[in-house]
């Protein structure tokens, strides 16, 4: 027989936990196969737990995703449908031990004006379990400017330099983890100046470059 929608019953539902009762004329190995409860799949939640009546045994099976169970425990080998009445108070409590990981990128400062044609300097500091980091270079927009590099954490620091992209304003570095992207740092914006190596100097009625040696009219 399908699964049918109205035998499906919650007996306690706390916390986001539920236990559900479920009876069925059907045999157990038929209720427990993969698609069977498909159509509850919106109300079945990984980590409930349902008390199965078959036709042929009584068990108590854990939830997975997917409204897929477990195998669970035979309660009874050999039972006919039984009758379950509720209480109005009842009591359910779960406890579980968990220890917190820290996983954090720290970004060292970045000069608030870098020269074109020279490189930028990357240096983070990693916290936690992060084998590897993703270093992208961001314009105004907030666009890649390649490239990307991915690069392994050496002693909880990473260090690199990105080329220079071309003169403007409005420039970040984000160093993030690949595997989970809201493990990441960005910097403040930055500008990128021009090449100022032919600043000119005025010297008497005579122009000079920055060397000092004079220009000549052609």
């Amino acid at each position: 027989m399908p699964f049918a929608t109205n035998a499906l019953v919650p007996l306690v539902q706390n916390g986001g936990f539920t236990m559900w009762l479920y009876r069925s004329d059907d045999l157990r190995a038929d209720v427990a196969a993969p698609g069977y409860f498909n159509p509850a799949a919106a109300r079945l939640r990984a980590g409930d737990l349902m008390l199965l009546v078959a036709a042929d045994a009584m068990a108590m099976l854990p939830v997975r995703s997917n409204a897929l169970t477990g195998p669970g425990v035979t309660l009874d080998g050999a039972v006919a449908p039984v009758a379950l009445s509720r209480a109005v108070a009842q009591a359910f409590s779960i406890t579980q031990a968990a220890q917190a990981v820290v996983r954090t990128v720290v970004l060292a400062p970045l000069l608030a004006g870098i020269v074109v044609g020279t490189a930028i300097p990357v240096q983070a500091q990693v916290h936690g379990p992060v084998q590897q980091v993703t270093v992208t270079l961001r314009d105004a927009r907030g666009q890649v400017v390649p490239p990307a590099q991915t690069l392994g954490v050496s002693q909880g620091y990473v260090t690199t330099t990105l080329p220079t992209p071309p003169v403007g304003t409005g420039y970040r570095v984000r160093v993030e983890d690949p595997l989970d992207p809201a493990v990441a740092a960005t910097s403040p914006a930055f500008n990128i100046l021009p090449d100022l190596r032919l600043l000119l100097t005025e010297d008497g009625l005579r122009l000079a470059q920055e060397d000092g040696s004079v220009l000549s009219q052609g």
